[in-house]
């Protein structure tokens, strides 16, 4: 998300680099570039106004302190704006209600509801350890009810028994009563949407809130929605009464102009966002961590608690003392490119380091992207247990054998057996130098 628009705003500011001072002048042609930038991001216009008025006012007529430089300057000054576009501060879901607390999750038909819902289902169930229960209320669309059972069993999540022909009213008041009896301390109701927003559709979900008494409604947006994202979370806020937003598939859009128009279209905190596909890709929204990501600046935080989260201590501990050991083998490298996997790929990784999104382009010509790392893992599982663990193995018939299994090519098992002569010989100096198992387990949650 927001990668056109990072790309543009940092070609921006790299044009004012060095400069003593910021004339009006220059805040003018800056300001007229932002502008273009936010509306190619699909930026609502009414919002860019706003902004760019903020900008100015906080730009114009500054001077440059001795310590930075004129651009360091504008990235404060986008930054800030950013930030106060974006919310303060994170915000968690709110909860306190007598339980069960209600969480009401709506949106259109297609921006990622059930998905969520499992996502959010999943968040409070493993993070927070609360007992959970999921219910869609979509009887209309063909087998809605049966995706958020199973979504619900993968990351096991506890949903309402499907009984067939059965209202949308007469689900709630069953859920409900479910939620009480059982003991549960959170209900997420999945609503069932429309392919436009019509009075129907409205109506159901204003009867719906008022039989459960949300503590939270959450309206669910497509970060690949555009413009449109302004109309869908405008008319929601104003019929039904949004407490929250929740953005789906960033990860798919380069543009995230979503992001910034829904939560100062409606003034409602953007809490949550869906990193990906799986149940457990989910982040609390930090918005001065996405400012600096907007800005090219990365998110270093964020890629640290997504590392904690992700890599299993007790394996980063054994390959710490392998490396140590200098026994840096094939099975390590397949560990570490499996922690890179379950950390979001390449891509967001990549975006989390600061300076990387300039060469992002170079780095996509080069062919290194989530594939490419797939492609690796498949030649080293093509590999027999021998030749994981001694690489002098390999000879032009063997490299031909595992070409032919992993679906690849000799060439590419041969820049695969470079990469990994370079991270040997790297992870045996550290290891000699003793960085390797401290600066592992230094990173780790509750090691010492």
């Amino acid at each position: 998300m927001f990668e056109s628009l990072t790309g543009r705003l940092s070609t921006i500011i790299d044009k004012l680099k060095g400069r003593g001072s910021l004339t009006e002048a220059d805040v003018t042609t800056a300001l007229r570039e932002i502008r273009v930038a936010l509306l190619e991001a699909d930026v609502a216009l009414p919002v860019v106004k706003d902004f760019i008025a903020q900008v100015q006012e906080k730009a114009v007529g500054q001077d440059v302190l001795r310590s930075i430089s004129a651009g360091q300057l504008v990235v404060k000054i986008v930054h800030d704006a950013l930030t106060d576009f974006l919310g303060q501060e994170v915000t968690e879901l709110t909860l306190k209600a007598t339980p069960p607390a209600v969480i009401l999750m709506v949106g259109l038909q297609g921006s990622g509801k059930t998905s969520m819902t499992a996502k959010v289902g999943n968040y409070l169930s493993k993070k927070q350890k609360r007992k959970v229960l999921m219910v869609s209320l979509d009887v209309y669309r063909p087998a809605a009810r049966e995706q958020l059972q199973t979504l619900g069993q993968q990351c096991h999540v506890e949903t309402l028994p499907i009984i067939a022909d059965e209202g949308v009213l007469a689900i709630t008041k069953r859920a409900l009563q479910a939620a009480r009896q059982g003991g549960y301390d959170v209900l997420i109701l999945d609503t069932a949407g429309r392919l436009h927003i019509d009075q129907a559709l409205m109506d159901e979900v204003k009867a719906v809130a008022e039989m459960a008494q949300p503590t939270e409604t959450i309206l669910v947006g497509d970060a690949m929605m555009g413009q449109d994202a302004v109309i869908v979370a405008k008319e929601f806020n104003e019929k039904v009464g949004v407490t929250a937003i929740a953005l789906s598939r960033i990860d798919g859009d380069g543009r995230g102009g979503a992001a910034l128009s829904m939560r100062a279209v409606t003034g409602k905190p953007l809490k949550l966002l869906g990193t990906g596909e799986k149940p457990d890709q989910l982040e609390l929204f930090h918005p001065d961590r996405i400012a600096t990501r907007i800005l090219g600046m990365g998110d270093v935080v964020s890629l640290v608690e997504r590392a904690m989260d992700t890599v299993d201590q007790a394996e980063a501990e054994k390959l710490a003392r392998q490396m140590q050991s200098g026994k840096f083998d094939f099975n390590a490298m397949e560990t570490q490119l499996l922690q890179m996997s379950k950390m979001g790929g390449l891509g967001n990784i990549m975006g989390m380091l600061p300076g990387l999104n300039k060469f992002k382009d170079k780095i996509a010509e080069a062919g290194i992207d989530d594939h490419f790392i797939k492609r690796q893992l498949a030649i080293i599982r093509s590999m027999t247990k021998a030749e994981r663990k001694d690489a002098t193995l390999l000879n032009g018939s063997r490299k031909r054998r595992i070409a032919l299994g992993s679906g690849t090519s000799v060439q590419e098992v041969n820049k695969l057996l470079k990469q990994y002569r370079g991270m040997s010989d790297m992870m045996k100096g550290l290891g000699k130098k003793g960085f390797l198992r401290q600066g592992l387990r230094g990173m780790m949650p509750h090691s010492r």
